[in-house]
């Protein structure tokens, strides 16, 4: 070989097999989505939710193409339950951070039960589900990748969104802690932070032709996310293909965010 031949540089891969997922919310939707994307990626998926039918129905259908799944009813709001469950499993590589809501209402008009429901989910929930994976892979210095589920709304603010956006903003800030926090055990801790995507849980807003057209206006690629828009980001944030990324936020918002 000659003495000046080129290095070219490596990529990594965005392989995940050997590792363990969690994914919360993993019945519908993104978390859905995201399960299925690191299964056919290679990791063993641990499937978390309240509804046991759905996750019967969701881990059925994963098996049948010869992925590696299983199922795990959890309440996230039951931060006692989430704690002893979450350390009776095999540690975790990887967390999907996704169980989450919104009740949507004009500032003036939001209920404290509306209020105290949704922090409960997005912040104090999500909060001690980190705390508890991450204690997982800290006993076994196996290192791992959280992905803390943002939104959009966690950088910017929205009309009838105060609760939302306040529960994504705290979110952002605590993702930022944790990763400082982290870092020395080799867990990098990100969020991601998608503009809106067409899930069961949105649909009904987009029956609202107003609103509809508005977020169109929003998006500047002119069109509602799709759940295939952050099956990528979610490898992407799981892998060593972001080995160097942690205590960021990776929006995926069709442009809203950079007006």
């Amino acid at each position: 070989m000659s003495s000046n031949a080129v290095e070219l540089t490596r990529t990594p891969s965005f392989r995940l097999d050997g590792k363990r997922a969690l994914v919360t919310g993993a019945g519908r939707g993104i978390g859905l989505a995201a399960a299925s994307a690191l299964a056919e990626a290679g990791a063993h998926v641990t499937l978390a939710s309240r509804t046991e039918d759905e996750l019967q129905n969701v881990g059925l259908a994963m098996s049948a193409r010869g992925w590696k799944t299983a199922a795990l009813p959890l309440d996230v709001r039951d931060v006692d339950g989430v704690k002893s469950t979450i350390a009776a499993q095999e540690p975790f590589h990887i967390l999907v951070n996704n169980a989450g809501t919104n009740r949507p209402a004009p500032f003036i008009d939001v209920k404290v039960e509306d209020f105290d429901f949704v922090m409960s989910l997005n912040v104090r929930a999500a909060y001690f589900v980190a705390q508890a994976v991450a204690r997982g892979m800290i006993e076994a210095k196996c290192g791992g990748s959280i992905i803390n589920m943002s939104s959009q709304m966690g950088h910017v603010g929205g009309p009838n969104r105060t609760v939302y956006c306040a529960s994504k903003h705290a979110m952002e800030g605590f993702t930022k802690a944790m990763a400082i926090e982290l870092a020395p055990h080799k867990i990098r801790v990100n969020t991601l932070a998608p503009t809106f995507i067409e899930t069961p849980m949105t649909r009904p807003f987009f029956q609202n032709e107003a609103f509809r057209a508005d977020t169109l206006k929003r998006i500047k690629l002119g069109r509602l996310g799709q759940l295939e828009d952050l099956t990528g980001a979610i490898v992407f944030l799981a892998s060593d293909a972001s080995a160097l990324m942690t205590g960021s936020s990776m929006i995926v918002d069709g442009g809203w965010t950079a007006e």
